[in-house]
């Protein structure tokens, strides 16, 4: 039986490229034959070429294997947000409908392509990747429901197979939502870990690099060729782990959905048959329950400067959402932006603190299975606290909800624990998949 490589481990694919067993345009035909099959219901991608993706293909092939990157030839799918040399980048907005392609990368771009990876087009995002109005993809799961935002086509395009490895970015719970929506590993690095030059900005205190796959081990190659470097921590060992449920104020704001309560009972049930010791844990500090109401704050206070120049360039363009935290029409004052930011600051070394008493924390990723319709792209109210504390996490798929639609549940750390999370999110996401009830048709 011939091997699908739509569907293969990319960090098995990726020994055979850099060895030459595969050649880099075998690969990317592949991709671009379940693209051009699925992308006209999906709707990933809001730029691809395929005849440059080959040519590209063709001239990594050229390369001598001892000269080959670590990602050499592996098909990455950028969030249409950053800055890329070779493609137009839109931000899904009118007033960059008509741009051609930048003279440089964004950073994190920039390092993908340095290491060899082949850059295979952009996917779509909500507009800047601010608002919650979704846009043309959809959830490849049920095409009725939203992919979540803002980071929609990089999530769907993942779980979709039509690439492996994705690149998104969150502010609120753009790569952690979506994650969960679709069925795939979503990875939020923590904040200032990866350089955010060249991308979109909306919130300099939140805005954070993150990506998407099919398994840890696909992130784990991302971890290495992003230098991702850990404060010392032991390897995780899920027998007499330690592991915090913590379901903290959201459970009850949002509030949770039947999917997520189910999700919720399940992982607690699974990680106990596997010999860890699982409690129920609360916000180590009352103020925690303010990250919601801060984040809020921050973010209209930030995306007044953030969207500012869009504003003057073309008002009659921009979204009504973004003109209000222009003009502060949500009437945020000054003394609720510095109680937001000293607020949160104050909590980050609370939180690195208490996540140590733990081997793991496990936390919802949404309140509930993806909403119907794509209007709204979903509540990111439990993605939110982390973005604020700046703390890796990584959404772990596995359960089945409603509608036969995946949900997942986050595991988080403390800050500048980004390989910890990926090694233990790899122990306990293994579980889900395997016994927690999702089986994709897809």
């Amino acid at each position: 039986m011939s091997l699908d490589l739509t569907r293969a481990p990319v960090h098995q694919t990726a020994l055979r490229l850099k060895n030459g067993q595969l050649r880099v345009e075998q690969y990317a035909k592949a991709l671009l034959a379940r693209i051009a099959a699925r992308d006209p219901e999906v709707h990933a991608w809001a730029y691809i070429d395929h005849e440059y993706v080959l040519a590209q293909a063709r001239k990594l092939d050229k390369i001598p294997a001892e000269k080959r990157g670590p990602l050499h030839g592996v098909p990455v799918a950028i969030k249409d947000i950053a800055l890329t040399k070779d493609m137009p980048t839109r931000y899904n907005s009118d007033i960059y409908r008509g741009t051609t392609a930048s003279s440089i990368d964004a950073a994190c771009v920039a390092t993908l392509r340095a290491s060899g990876a082949l850059l295979l087009g952009k996917t779509h995002s909500t507009e800047f990747a601010a608002t919650t109005e979704g846009g043309p993809c959809v959830n490849p799961h049920n095409v009725k429901h939203t992919p979540g935002g803002s980071s929609s086509g990089s999530a769907a395009a993942v779980a979709d197979f039509q690439v492996p490895l994705a690149l998104g970015t969150q502010t609120g719970g753009s790569v952690v939502r979506p994650a969960s929506y679709t069925g795939v590993y979503g990875f939020k690095a923590t904040w200032g870990a990866i350089s955010r030059e060249g991308l979109a900005q909306y919130s300099i205190t939140c805005d954070t690099p993150g990506f998407f796959a099919r398994n840890v081990d696909d992130l784990e190659l991302l971890a290495k060729v992003y230098d991702l470097e850990d404060i010392p921590s032991t390897k995780f060992q899920l027998q007499g782990a330690r592991i915090g449920f913590l379901k903290t104020h959201v459970w009850d704001l949002a509030p949770a959905g039947p999917s997520l309560q189910v999700a919720w009972e399940k992982a607690k049930d699974l990680l106990t048959q596997h010999g860890a010791k699982v409690e129920e844990i609360e916000w180590p500090d009352a103020d925690f329950e303010k990250l919601t109401k801060w984040h809020l704050a921050i973010m209209n206070g930030e995306g007044r400067s953030a969207f500012y120049g869009h504003y003057v360039l073309d008002k009659d363009n921009l979204p009504s959402f973004l003109i209000d935290q222009v003009e502060n029409n949500n009437n945020i004052s000054r003394l609720d932006f510095l109680e937001a930011l000293d607020g949160s600051a104050r909590l980050r070394p609370i939180w690195d603190r208490f996540s140590t008493q733990y081997d793991a924390i496990i936390t919802p990723s949404v309140p509930d299975i993806a909403p119907e319709g794509l209007e709204f792209t979903g509540d990111a109210s439990f993605c939110q606290p982390w973005s604020l504390l700046h703390a890796p996490c990584i959404n772990l798929p596995g359960f089945a909800g409603e509608k036969g639609l995946p949900i997942g549940l986050t595991l988080v750390a403390g800050r500048y624990h980004d390989r910890q999370v990926l090694d233990t999110g790899k122990t306990i996401g293994n579980i889900f998949e395997k016994e927690g009830g999702f089986n994709s048709s897809l």
